[in-house]
């Protein structure tokens, strides 16, 4: 059976940023969904688990990704949401996110799971939680990664995982750190499993 390999992530590359459903590359390959609070560092850990640098957009302004990319190598193909929360954008744009995001989720016939992104100094927040059990609700599979792991101790950084996995019942979970590299043979695995759920973990 054919798994994502670390070629294929090297491979990724973008394919389109699609504002609304109709927009949306035409449904073919597993599809991996990347999502997460606003300036969680979703956009940053995506380029490293890829091995390239500007591969997604980053900023330090939250709601930079206002629609979803999508990007693909060979049959795989990633598609970044945008970032809830906290973006400092009008209510009417949150609401259209939010209807894009649940459309996407929702019916995407190719999404094989989501990767939650979530800073590790600050995990499943509200919005988290109401993703995941949102999402539980058609049978998503999750892998949590939690971000900007090096920005704590190593004792917080075991609490912080022991408690995100004690939280949640059915998602896998990893600590991680784009500038230190830091769990990226971990996240490739998961999302490999992720992508062809009925092969070996």
């Amino acid at each position: 059976m054919t798994v994502l390999t670390p070629t294929d992530f090297r491979n990724m590359r973008f394919v389109c940023s699609s504002p609304n459903a109709r927009a949306f590359p035409a449904p073919e390959g597993p599809e991996i969904a990347f999502a997460g609070r606003s300036n969680a560092g979703k956009s940053s850990a995506l380029n490293a688990i890829c091995d390239r640098v500007g591969l997604a957009r980053t900023s330090k302004t939250p709601g930079r990704t206002q629609a979803i990319n999508f990007f693909e190598s060979g049959p795989w193909r990633f598609a970044d949401l945008p970032g809830y929360g906290f973006a400092k954008v009008p209510p009417a744009t949150k609401a259209a996110w939010q209807a894009l995001i649940e459309g996407y989720l929702s019916r995407r016939e190719t999404l094989t799971g989501v990767v939650l992104v979530m800073d590790a100094r600050r995990p499943l927040t509200p919005f988290d939680r109401q993703l995941l059990d949102w999402g539980s609700e058609f049978g998503l599979a999750f892998h949590l990664i939690l971000t900007k792991a090096d920005k704590l101790s190593r004792n917080q950084q075991v609490n912080a995982l022991r408690a995100v996995e004690q939280a949640v019942s059915g998602p896998t979970a990893q600590l991680f750190s784009a500038s230190k590299k830091q769990g990226i043979d971990i996240a490739r695995k998961a999302i490999a499993h992720l992508a062809t759920p009925d092969a070996a973990p």
